[in-house]
């Protein structure tokens, strides 16, 4: 361990307790707690948004699978940042004129029913459980690398961080951390794919000829099959990265932190052109890991694949790159699992305490005491559940999150702003259908059961063949929806007319 890095990570951990302390002074309201008073501008919410996608599957998990399984592992890469599309040109604009601080405002802005409320925040909650073990498994082994402590201590430091954060500096302090460590991040992903490509005088042709040798895979490298050899495993994978990010509710949540639509839109472009340019230059860390590092001594560090980036620092840039990507690892994790404990939490406390159990009718006090309550369970839950997943690939945990997100959420999402006909059961079928199939379907399936032991969390041979069931579980959430909405012979279409005009104007508001 040397001093270098205990150095910087210390100011890491300083500057984001400082910007904590100055948000809480902020924080007073529950609308400053959940959404940051609407008072980000386009250029830093998309920072931010950033900031939030730009997590530890996608900093460690991705250059981890690129190192090791060549060209699949870029299949990552490619669907988050093609999701991006999706959400920018049909969810972002509607959720942020009908919503007002979760998902499920959103929804009720339609429907005003309690059992629409609850689902919506049960999926919203499961979503974040999922991406939050992928952020504390990531956090773990990159702390047990740097300071060879156990991984259980590791997990903790972490949840204490991010409880922290979300507890005391609310939406505002989570926002300017997200926006720092994105400007870090963006800095250090720069650094190393210009030291990797200066050892290569800059040809990428170069590279690409030198990564064939570098693996025991060849020239297979380059192509795809390493992992996903299966045709259907593969589109429903994709299915799911495209489709899931409309759904997750971090990154929705974020649409309400800007005062209109206008804005909102603004916030998506700035995201999109920071996360293009980041995952493009992933390629460049998985091949520079898998040249520079190796794939023994990548699996020896985490078996998951997940410290390849850090160590790529280490190998090119020496102890100081090391530290400085190690720190904006650690900042990476810290940022997201604070957005993530804080929309979780504002499912609990504002839609399931405040709704549906207190009718609306809390004060504001009860409410933020909710709401810090909410995010204490959450980050302790999601702690214990971290500790029992210490081996596998992050960017593989988030792509299940990704796939509960595009089969629960957003058929309800597309079916609310834009299917004249949808009602309350229609809703409440669609988010549980879509919810119940992905996780049957994933618990039944090789990520949870393999014959090869050591593979999976279970040993035994797997009903269901596909690792990701994105391609059944998001057409059935769509068929429970239409089902559920047929079925019933309640329909309201005035109040459709009226959330039609509230979504693309956001004439309601402006009144």
């Amino acid at each position: 361990m040397e001093p270098i890095v205990v150095i910087l990570f210390l100011a890491i951990v300083t500057l984001t307790l400082v910007i904590t302390y100055y948000a809480a002074k902020r924080t007073k309201s529950t609308s400053e707690f959940y959404t940051a008073g609407g008072g980000l501008t386009g250029w830093q919410n998309g920072l931010a948004i950033a900031g939030d996608y730009l997590s530890a599957a996608s900093f460690l998990g991705i250059a981890g699978a690129i190192a090791l399984q060549g060209f699949d592992g870029f299949f990552y890469s490619i669907g988050f940042l093609i999701a991006y599309l999706v959400v920018l040109l049909l969810v972002a604009e509607p959720l942020r004129n009908l919503g007002k601080y979760t998902l499920a405002d959103m929804i009720n802005s339609r429907f005003d029913a309690k059992k629409v409320r609850g689902v919506a925040a049960l999926s919203t909650i499961t979503i974040v459980l999922f991406y939050m073990i992928a952020q504390l498994v990531g956090a773990g082994a990159l702390i047990q690398l740097l300071f060879d402590i156990p991984y259980w201590i590791a997990v903790l430091i972490v949840g204490v961080m991010m409880t922290i954060y979300v507890l005391f500096g609310g939406m505002i302090a989570t926002s300017w951390v997200q926006i720092t460590k994105a400007v870090l991040l963006m800095a250090g992903m720069i650094i190393i794919s210009f030291m990797v490509l200066w050892k290569f005088n800059f040809n990428i042709s170069a590279m690409f000829t030198e990564v064939k040798s570098a693996t025991s895979h060849g020239a297979d490298y380059l192509n795809p099959g390493i992992k996903y050899s299966d045709p259907l495993g593969t589109i429903s994978l994709m299915l799911a990265l495209v489709l899931g990010t409309a759904g997750l509710p971090h990154i929705l949540m974020r649409f309400f932190t800007v005062k209109d639509a206008q804005t909102a839109r603004k916030s998506v472009i700035t995201a999109t052109w920071t996360i293009g340019i980041f995952y493009i230059l992933t390629l460049f860390l998985g091949f520079g890991a898998a040249i520079y590092v190796g794939e023994s001594e990548i699996l020896a560090a985490n078996p998951g694949g997940n410290m390849a980036a850090p160590l790529l620092a280490e190998a090119i840039g020496g102890n100081i790159l090391f530290a400085f990507i190690s720190a904006v690892a650690f900042a990476t994790i810290l940022a997201v699992v604070a957005g993530l404990v804080l929309s979780g939490a504002s499912a609990f406390a504002h839609d399931i305490y405040g709704q549906i159990i207190k009718k609306g009718q809390s004060t504001e006090k009860q409410q933020m005491l909710a709401a810090r309550y909410a995010a204490l369970g959450v980050s302790v839950l999601s702690i214990l559940l971290s500790l029992g997943a210490q081996f596998l690939n992050v960017a593989f945990l988030v792509s299940l999150a990704f796939c509960i997100a595009a089969s629960a959420n957003l058929p309800v999402i597309l079916y609310t702003v834009y299917w004249k006909r949808f009602n309350t059961s229609g809703a409440v079928w669609a988010v549980l259908s879509g919810l119940i199939s992905a996780l049957v379907l994933v618990s039944l399936s090789p990520s949870v059961f393999s014959p090869v032991e050591g593979a999976a969390l279970f040993v035994g041979e797997p009903i269901f063949p596909l690792e990701n069931p994105a391609l059944f579980s998001v057409p059935i959430g769509f068929l429970g929806g239409y089902l559920g909405t047929i079925f019933s012979k309640e329909n309201d279409f005035a109040r459709f007319a009226e959330v039609k005009v509230r979504a693309n104007t956001g004439y309601r508001e402006a009144e």
